[in-house]
């Protein structure tokens, strides 16, 4: 192999390698913004989430003390994480 043979392949091999990292560099933007998004999202949930049991708290504090209240069934994960009814 001659010497003009080896770098004509380095370069294409560079060339190829920077194309890559160009891809990467998109799809690493496009991953970010996603995880932007949903940590907003979440973020959003949570607080959603927070105000909904203040309500359900201030709801059952204006319930009179002579009526009781059955605790909720409880669930429990099978072991894929799904929750089992009662």
């Amino acid at each position: 192999m001659d010497q003009a043979t080896q770098i004509q392949q380095i370069a294409e091999r560079t060339e190829r390698l920077l194309v890559r990292y160009r891809e990467l560099q998109r799809t690493n933007a496009l991953l970010s913004e996603q995880v932007s998004l949903l940590t907003q999202e979440r973020d959003s949930l949570k607080s959603r989430l927070g105000a909904a049991r203040a309500r359900i708290d201030a709801l059952l504090e204006r319930l009179p003390d002579s009526i009781t209240v059955a605790p909720a069934p409880a669930y429990r994960k099978d072991d894929k994480g799904l929750e089992d009814t009662p």
